[in-house]
């Protein structure tokens, strides 16, 4: 069974393509498969990747007009792709019978294709979302260490909360990312200590650090380790990937 992880921040510019991204190619470099699911609008996991423009995409997917088509970007790594008509579902889909639960009813054919499935959230907390995290064994929470990412943080930890009371029993936030990280500036040092106060330790021990290869990957369409597999994104994310995986696939306390 896949282990299905929704990365989310309603705040945007806070990393979160980025690592969803990276966090899925590091994964293929330790020998996973992995399917990244873009359901953001914006689509920009999907051009950061640089697929054309798919005939299915995760629109029809959820209007139920056809079954999923992954895109092989490379070998472990398959993408279902968005666009910009994946705005006007929250609207179209607002009167269907178990409008809450369709992106899990999607993931079923696949449960036994990958061992992850990553979904890069929107920056809502609308229905696209509440899908996300209907469908999601954990909820991970790419944080900017900047004082306005701090904003909000409560509000995410509230809709977990609530989505699993009443709609997934077995979803639990996976961990915090700290993104955008410079060691040098006591702004991000401290934003990391009040993160590191309200979550515990949740928040992964790796940061992200700022890096120009990181800004750069997306403009040839291509994850950190295609285009610059020693930079320091690519050694973050590889890093990142492996603390996931030992917390992610560790036996669930009773």
């Amino acid at each position: 069974m896949s282990c299905i992880i929704s990365l989310l921040n309603h705040k945007g510019g806070v990393g979160k393509t980025t690592s969803a991204i990276n966090i899925g190619a590091a994964f293929v470099q330790l020998g996973k498969t992995v399917l990244l699911i873009d359901l953001d609008p914006q689509a920009n996991l999907t051009i950061s990747l640089g697929i054309p423009r798919q005939q299915v995409t995760i629109y029809e997917n959820m209007r139920g007009e056809a079954e999923a088509a992954p895109y092989t970007v490379k070998e472990g790594l398959d993408v279902i792709t968005s666009n910009l008509d994946l705005s006007g579902a929250e609207m179209e889909l607002i009167n269907e019978a178990g409008r809450e639960f369709i992106l899990r009813e999607l993931f079923e054919p696949l449960a036994h294709d990958y061992d992850y499935i990553i979904i890069d959230c929107p920056p809502s907390l609308g229905l696209l979302t509440l899908n996300a995290l209907t469908a999601s064994n954990f909820v991970v929470i790419p944080m900017q260490t900047e004082f306005l990412a701090l904003q909000g943080i409560v509000k995410i930890k509230q809709v977990t909360d609530k989505v699993r009371f009443r709609l997934n029993k077995k979803l639990q936030i996976g961990g915090v990312i700290a993104t955008m990280y410079d060691n040098r500036k006591i702004l991000n040092r401290d934003v990391v200590g009040t993160i590191e106060k309200y979550f515990g330790d949740k928040v992964f021990k790796t940061k992200i650090r700022n890096g120009v290869a990181l800004a750069e990957a997306p403009s040839v369409g291509k994850d950190i380790f295609a285009y610059s597999k020693s930079s320091n994104g690519a050694k973050d994310y590889l890093k990142l990937a492996k603390e996931m995986i030992a917390r992610l696939d560790a036996p669930t306390p009773a």
